[in-house]
């Protein structure tokens, strides 16, 4: 990341305004704007670390205001620790301590061990921009607050950044819900990242969420996320990307060609200019015919469709990982329009419709069939196909992309109830099915 100082703006600032405030700092709302009040917050801060108080935040200032933003520090056990003391310390709760050191005995933690200290606070920030480095941190953060939360990579970018992956819950109906596919459609990743986050709590709390129980989910159910499917697209939108890299470079030459698409608000394909959600085996060659009709006969911001199916990275990555995952469930999430979007052609995976209408009831989203002209080569499209299992694509919000982020509180109503009732209602798996797999097994070995 470049270094950050006065009057810079952006969401690399909004991000350091984020950690200040969170860390008691006043910067006078996280605007994204590096005035005076941010740089006098930034000097304090410095200054109570032990680092030069330059105002500017390079290496060694990130990295003390990193524990902000993952929401937990470290502690190395001192004779006369417990976790009431360091609860009071730290600003935590004796709960959370337990909850990330779920190996420690309260009653018996040894001098020299290294615990997990969370802060009392939610992580997971629902009004500021998104970027691949806010999305690392989320995941980050989450999983060593929550310790049953596993982390995976599924795989890289076309500028080789990880595409990352949480799973929580422990039964055998394994679902799998993923957001941004397209760039300006990020708002959906602070959907699925905080739902994770609430999920999480909910099960140590012995609480519910989207009015289902918390634990018999977990206990039933195996969800994995993938927050952020097109990690670069999205730095692109955000101005995360520095004008002089050549991908960026690459990217505004290609908008050039597309003038009526504003840059980079406009922008819906990864870095190199291939509509990830049109680049699946389902039908692609249908998605090429209407795309080159349309005029996206080269990388473009949006709608054109790649050399090949799979052709993409990300694409590529989304479609190995759901072949060894063996899920049973997928919600693919875009935006707008409030609208959910439940088959492939008239391929109608068992209990499909109904589970949508289900979606419908909790969310007040209209249940639609995907229009024609953008009928073929998505992942939802794909993972009906391939399975003959429901798949749904859910088109959140109102307006114009990017949404704002003042609609994200709506939309999180609207939805968490399908997040919750999607692990719910996942089919199980069938004898037939576990003893093919079983058999697969044997036969691999």
């Amino acid at each position: 990341m470049r270094l950050i100082r006065y009057g810079n703006k952006g969401a690399d600032v909004e991000l350091t305004q984020l950690a200040l405030e969170r860390a008691g700092y006043d910067v006078g709302g996280v605007d994204g704007k590096f005035g005076m009040k941010t740089l006098k917050a930034v000097m304090r801060f410095q200054a109570a670390q032990g680092l030069s108080a330059d105002g500017i935040v390079g290496e060694k200032t990130r990295a003390k205001l990193e524990p902000y933003i993952m929401g937990y520090t470290t502690h190395k056990v001192v004779r006369g620790d417990t976790f009431f003391r360091l609860a009071q310390k730290y600003g935590s709760t004796v709960e959370l301590i337990a909850a990330a050191n779920p190996s420690v005995a309260a009653n018996n933690i040894q001098i020299g061990e290294i615990l997990i200290i969370p802060f009392d606070y939610d992580i997971v920030p629902t009004d500021v921009t998104y970027t691949s480095a806010l999305n690392s941190y989320m995941v980050r953060g989450l999983a060593a607050r929550y310790p049953f939360i596993r982390v995976d990579s599924i795989g890289k970018s076309v500028m080789e950044q990880n595409i990352p992956a949480l799973t929580i819950g422990r039964g055998t109906k394994r679902v799998a819900y993923n957001a941004s596919h397209h760039a300006n459609e990020w708002i959906t990743t602070p959907v699925l990242l905080k739902f994770v986050e609430e999920y999480a709590k909910s099960y140590i709390g012995f609480g519910s969420i989207g009015g289902l129980d918390a634990r018999e989910l977990y206990d039933a159910s195996s969800l994995t996320v993938i927050p952020m499917v097109n990690v670069d697209g999205v730095d692109l939108v955000n101005g995360a990307i520095d004008t002089s890299d050549m991908y960026y470079v690459n990217a505004k030459r290609i908008a050039a060609a597309y003038p009526d698409i504003p840059f980079p608000s406009g922008w819906k394909a990864n870095i190199a200019g291939t509509d990830l959600n049109l680049n699946y085996p389902a039908g692609w060659e249908n998605a090429r015919e209407i795309k080159y009709a349309q005029g996206y006969i080269s990388p473009a911001p949006r709608d054109f469709v790649g050399t090949s199916p799979l052709s993409a990275p990300e694409a590529s990555a989304m479609y190995k990982f759901t072949l060894e995952a063996g899920f049973r469930l997928t919600l693919s999430y875009h935006s707008q329009g409030k609208v959910i979007y439940w088959k492939y052609l008239n391929i109608e995976p068992s209990s499909s419709y109904e589970t949508a209408l289900a979606f419908g009831d909790v969310s007040g989203y209209s249940v639609e069939e995907t229009p024609m002209q953008s009928g073929y080569a998505g992942y939802k499209d794909w993972f009906i196909l391939q399975f003959d299992l429901p798949g749904y694509t859910i088109e959140v919000g109102k307006g114009t992309n990017p949404l704002p982020l003042s609609q994200f509180d709506e939309i999180y109503r609207d939805n968490v109830g399908i997040l919750a009732l999607g692990m719910k209602l996942a089919p199980s798996k069938t004898a037939e099915t576990m003893s093919a797999e079983i058999s697969d097994g044997f036969n691999a070995d």
